[in-house]
């Protein structure tokens, strides 16, 4: 067999069990977690009819260019976050390169500090330096986030700092709140500005347990997701000064962000607001009881090297990590719920070093249902399906 047959039977493999497994997160009676993205566009839509009239009156016209609900729904993140103002935008990358490049132009220096973990540097196909002009510098390293004894030791200038908040890649990792402030302070004193990638930052509140707008009140201007954590169709928003945000729109229109009609999008943002929003706390203090009763299941069904990062969940979200090749690991996960109807791990695996497998858990609603007993046994199951040892 050749090099690329093999290459092509393995891709084929691959794909069949991601088809599997998205047969599984709609078929499976107990998930930690049932994504409403996963939905299909019937429920979606019903869900959105159900409960619109909640959060805005439909007899009102639809948007044109921004207008409307989309303002509605500006005004709700500028006060949730107790900004100015605030934008929507239809992407979070959008946003963000948008906001960058405005105190690019302020500051004078197009160097953007960040993580090497950022979402920037690893999911956006190098488009700072490829569509904005603007140049990374990489602060930190490992998966913890970047400290003031970073910031301060950083090799070159740079007019902004970008913090991921929580940083995804590394764990939906958080610094305590002291850290955090240290930070922002540490890039105060090099004369450059604080944005704040949000995309989580809804998750944020229970970990540092201060209210979103003292968390977004240590930033110059934050982005915020509308779809992450609080379940909208999509969207995103840029708050801050309304002399930055009113600049973000222009630029917005220069981007191609200026879309006809938004409603949908804006309409399951407010809903989300309104009725995920206030549950997000409550998914952060279940996470922790979940994690640790998977460290326990592990730990009890002797799977050596298994990990829950962080051990103690910063958000709803964390990492797990076990002693196995990914297609392994989501075999496992995938027959568990064929043949039981619980999807203990409904994200995919990727490969987290040699013979090391890592997903990403979710609890949301759904999850809020497991007891640790749950948890422990749907471990000892899916442990069951697994191979002897690596």
């Amino acid at each position: 067999m050749t090099d690329t047959t093999e290459q092509d039977t393995e891709r084929q493999a691959r794909e069949r069990l991601r088809e599997r497994l998205r047969g599984a997160r709609r078929e499976a009676r107990r998930v930690l977690s049932r994504a409403d993205w996963g939905s299909s566009i019937r429920d979606r839509l019903t869900h959105l009819v159900d409960a619109a009239d909640e959060v805005y009156d439909l007899d009102e016209p639809a948007d044109v260019y921004g207008d409307r609900i989309v303002t509605a729904l500006e005004e709700r993140v500028a006060a949730l976050l107790g900004t100015e103002a605030a934008a929507f935008f239809p992407t979070g990358t959008m946003a963000q390169q948008v906001a960058l490049r405005c105190w690019a132009a302020r500051t004078g220096n197009a160097a953007v500090a960040l993580h090497p973990l950022s979402h920037p540097e690893v999911h956006e196909r190098h488009a700072f330096s490829q569509v904005s002009g603007l140049r990374p510098v990489r602060v930190g390293e490992g998966r913890r986030p970047p400290t003031a004894a970073g910031i301060r030791e950083a090799g070159e200038p740079f007019g902004t700092l970008m913090l991921e908040l929580p940083l995804r890649d590394a764990g939906f990792v958080l610094p305590t709140w002291e850290e955090l402030t240290e930070v922002v302070q540490a890039a105060r004193e090099r004369d450059a500005v604080v944005h704040f990638d949000g995309a989580r930052l809804w998750e944020c509140t229970e970990h540092f347990g201060r209210p979103l707008e003292d968390i977004a009140g240590l930033a110059d201007s934050v982005y915020v997701s509308l779809y992450k954590s609080v379940g909208g169709l999509g969207g995103a928003a840029l708050a801050g000064p309304g002399t930055l945000v009113e600049e973000a729109r222009t630029w917005r229109h220069r981007y191609g962000g200026m879309v006809f009609q938004q409603f949908p999008t804006a309409l399951s943002a407010l809903i989300g607001l309104e009725r995920e929003l206030p549950r997000l706390p409550e998914y952060v203090r279940h996470a922790r009881v979940v994690a640790a009763a998977l460290r326990e299941g592990f730990a009890a069904a002797g799977v050596p090297w298994a990990r829950v990062h962080p051990e103690v969940p910063h958000t709803h979200e964390f990492q797990v990590w076990l002693p196995y090749e990914p297609g392994v690991a989501a075999e496992a996960a995938v027959r568990q719920a064929e043949e039981t109807s619980v999807l203990l791990f409904a994200n995919a695996w990727d490969e987290g070093g040699p013979g090391l497998a890592c997903t990403e858990v979710v609890v949301r609603s759904t999850g809020l249902e497991w007891t640790a007993d749950d948890v422990r046994a749907a471990v000892r199951d899916f442990v069951d399906r697994l191979p002897g040892p690596a």
